[in-house]
């Protein structure tokens, strides 16, 4: 397997993302009979409700020094309630201690992660390997709101397990209420992913519109991975949010969050773009600009 290099936008660094578990991703996604077990539980509902079970019990707060470790993770942006996290998953979608994130002008990240920027939605071709045709009507199931972004611009930000994994509003403005969308639990590691980009076409996910004044009708669509039993939506909606404030966030796994923008209302910043044309990642922190509005242009 080749090393998955990332931008560092902080720095303008490449770097190499550690992935978990490399050997056993491997083997699921490009062995035959890892596929077949792929096919047959791991992208099931029951072995991700199951995964979530098992971070919900007190006794799997002894997962979290070794994950701490492992990660080399720093705990100084988060809120360590008295008396510790009571299981893993309450550590895992722990809460930023306020003023830690900066909230950028314009246009802001909704989550901590790598993400890939496409001018259209179509330019996704440059940068997946292969069955990457990002069919809009699979995705969101429903014909016309895909031609609502039809020649839209879309940003991908994967969360690994180690990110910060609450998500938040990149823009002032109304939600609309939440769709469910059924489907798997495929893994989103960088593995996966460059594999095979219809993950996003058949995992759960479930998706939101937040309408404002600069942007136009943002779509905010966060999708479930393996292990990842549960998105929970912690705003409400059809009530005036700000931007950087709290949506929601993943139980336990990686995660993934999709915004769609319609066609000529955001401009996204050049690094994210040009990294992405040259095939790579660019980290992000929630509330870091990402795009301007094509007006103030």
């Amino acid at each position: 397997m080749k090393d998955i290099i990332y931008i560092n936008r902080k720095t303008g660094q490449k770097e190499t993302e550690i992935v978990k578990g490399p050997k056993t991703m491997n083997y699921v996604y490009n062995k035959r009979l890892g596929q077949i077990g792929l096919r047959l539980l791991f992208k099931r509902k029951v072995f991700s409700m199951y995964g979530g079970w098992v971070m919900n019990q007190n006794k799997s707060t002894k997962k979290i020094d070794e994950f701490l470790k492992v990660n080399e993770m720093d705990m100084s942006q988060f809120v360590i309630p008295n008396g510790g996290y009571k299981n893993f998953n309450d550590f895992f979608y722990r809460k930023l201690q306020p003023n830690k994130r900066p909230i950028g002008k314009g246009l802001v990240s909704p989550a901590d992660g790598k993400v890939v920027a496409f001018k259209t939605i179509g330019c996704c071709m440059d940068f997946y390997v292969k069955d990457c045709t990002f069919n809009l009507n699979t995705f969101l199931k429903d014909k016309h709101l895909a031609k609502k972004y039809e020649g839209g611009s879309m940003m991908v930000i994967r969360l690994a397990p180690a990110d910060y994994h609450r998500f938040h509003f990149p823009a002032d403005g109304i939600p609309s209420e939440t769709k469910k969308i059924k489907g798997y639990y495929y893994s989103v590691s960088p593995i996966a992913l460059k594999q095979n980009m219809r993950i996003f076409l058949e995992n759960k996910r479930e998706y939101s519109t937040l309408k404002t004044k600069e942007f136009g009708d943002i779509l905010l669509c966060d999708v479930g991975a393996t292990l990842t039993g549960s998105i929970i939506q912690t705003y409400t909606p059809n009530q005036s949010v700000s931007k950087g404030q709290e949506k929601g966030h993943f139980a336990f796994g990686g995660s993934t969050v999709v915004v769609l923008f319609e066609k000529g209302k955001v401009t996204i910043d050049k690094d994210l773009l040009e990294n992405t044309q040259k095939g790579y990642e660019t980290t992000l922190e929630m509330g870091e600009t990402i795009g301007s509005s094509v007006k103030l242009k």
